[in-house]
């Protein structure tokens, strides 16, 4: 059987040998196959060797061929298969570990204090007095990361936190302290 196939491929054949060699493709599947898959492999030899490979072929049933003729049907089977890709691989899930974090300052002259930063997205956060002691505290969940912070002293005096010595210059004039949140094991 293969040198039959071979003799075509080759072009070896007369024309009453190729239309024997057809009949015969069509009439016995498994030398339809055999003779396919001997194409491709006459095909991959040939072929520039720095040429990209060949995309595979698809094929797609005669019912699903009709379903493809309205405009609608590709990009619908595109977004149903997008949803199945969410579904089963996961959406990304907002389950992100948040960790306690205890903010306090001395400051006895200030009326009031707030902690803004990244993770507050700069809104002021009111911190509360720690009795009389001068001490102001705020406790919050921070997600894990590095976080750009400053107190706010009576709503208009903008200060870093004397605690941590890594800083950075801010767009205004005065510095933010950076605070890295880590999740331990």
């Amino acid at each position: 059987m293969n040198e039959i196939i071979s003799l075509f491929i080759d072009d070896e054949m007369t024309i009453d040998q190729k239309m024997g060699f057809v009949e015969q493709v069509h009439a016995d599947d498994a030398f339809k196959r055999l003779t396919v898959a001997l194409l491709r492999q006459e095909n991959l030899l040939r072929a520039d060797p720095g040429a990209p490979a060949p995309a595979a072929k698809v094929s797609i049933s005669p019912r699903r061929r009709r379903f493809f003729r309205f405009p609608w049907a590709a990009p619908l089977a595109a977004g149903l298969a997008a949803a199945l890709l969410l579904i089963f691989l996961g959406l990304p899930r907002n389950e992100t570990t948040h960790l306690t974090h205890r903010f306090v300052i001395y400051q006895p002259e200030a009326r009031n204090v707030a902690v803004t930063g990244t993770f507050t997205d700069w809104r002021a956060a009111p911190m509360k007095q720690a009795g009389r002691s001068g001490y102001w505290e705020l406790v919050l969940d921070i997600p894990p990361g590095e976080h750009r912070f400053s107190y706010l002293l009576d709503g208009r005096e903008q200060m870093p936190d004397p605690t941590i010595p890594i800083r950075e210059p801010d767009d205004f004039g005065g510095f933010n302290s950076i605070l890295h949140v880590e999740v331990t094991v």
